[in-house]
């Protein structure tokens, strides 16, 4: 155990440099975010005395250095747009995406995870088929369109729900919740929906395919021979299996849900951490686009480390190749 995780950590350290460098590599040809911080009339010595206060004179490894230091600090550098800390403008727009990311991870699991035992247990049944052609939707259409569709079907003509914004929202010490509001949840409700309902589909297939091949296997067979009912059978046995490769795929999912939030934040005008990253990016804001993308890396990387971690411990067949492979 201890060197597994010793291994995935040394890995985990490996991939996280190596996000770094290629964010802060790419970065330093987005644009030049001099010339975007001083005015079309400024002349070579006030655009060399700003290039070297924001040390963009030095050489790269040199500045790729600094920003590796100063980041374990949780020091990103101070935004060329909004001349503010960039960690502090991380932090304030962190509760929103990490709310949003939460209701739309729910969502996937609380909904997609029956559907799919329920689609795999009555396959031939029309609500069965229902659910599995309106599941297509949620694969096949991008989310920005689900939620422009979202928007003008609950928003524009209904008008039941707003179409942009976060709501009012309550502060609670450095965090902002919307949960404690009617307009914050209301407002949580259509990009929520947008942003999870493609993990959904993805976790209710998934789990059909996982649970139809588990109800296939002897074991299951022999639960059914020795008299259990089926309610025993399917979700004592059947289900409890299905889940370990759902495990795996519903970890990496909610990464990806924080990390392509910036296509739902966009379209619903949402203040989080997506939104900001989008601004930076049409600033050439490189310190915020640079630490926005080594924090999703760090989410990713994280996220991934505890799944290792939780597989290696539900799953029974893993520890025993490792010990296999010591002997």
């Amino acid at each position: 155990m201890l060197a597994f995780f010793i291994q995935r950590l040394l890995q985990a350290v490996v991939v996280m440099i190596a996000v770094g460098f290629i964010a802060f590599s790419l970065f330093n040809f987005v644009g030049d975010p001099v010339s975007l911080m001083l005015p079309p009339e400024a002349t070579s010595a006030d655009r060399d005395e700003v290039r070297k206060s924001l040390g963009l004179d030095q050489p790269f490894y040199l500045q790729f250095v600094k920003f590796v230091g100063n980041a374990l600090q949780g020091n990103f550098g101070i935004s060329l747009r909004l001349g503010r800390p960039v960690s502090q403008l991380l932090i304030e727009r962190l509760p929103a995406t990490l709310e949003l990311s939460l209701i739309a991870a729910s969502l996937a699991l609380l909904v997609g995870i029956p559907m799919g035992v329920y689609t795999a247990l009555k396959r031939d049944s029309w609500i069965s088929k229902f659910i599995l052609t309106i599941s297509l939707v949620g694969v096949s259409l991008p989310s920005f369109l689900i939620g422009i569709f979202l928007i003008l079907i609950f928003a524009v003509w209904l008008g039941w729900l707003p179409s942009f914004g976060r709501g009012d929202t309550v502060r609670l010490g450095v965090w902002t919740t919307g949960f404690l509001t009617f307009s914050g949840l209301k407002a949580l409700i259509l990009p929520s929906i947008t942003l999870g309902l493609f993990q959904m589909t993805l976790i209710l297939r998934l789990v059909r395919s996982e649970m139809l091949e588990v109800l296939r296997t002897d074991y299951i067979k022999f639960a059914r021979a020795r008299g259990l009912t089926n309610n025993a059978v399917h979700f004592g046995h059947a289900l409890k299996n299905t889940l370990v490769p759902v495990l795996t795929i519903a970890g990496l999912q909610l990464g990806g849900i924080i990390a392509f939030a910036i296509i739902t934040e966009t379209v619903f005008q949402w203040p989080g951490m997506g939104l900001l990253f989008i601004q930076a990016v049409q600033f050439a804001d490189i310190p915020v686009m640079a630490a926005y993308l080594c924090l999703i890396g760090f989410i990713f990387v994280s996220i991934n480390f505890v799944v290792d971690m939780l597989y290696y411990v539900v799953d029974p067949r893993l520890r025993a190749e490792r010990s296999g492979g010591g002997h």
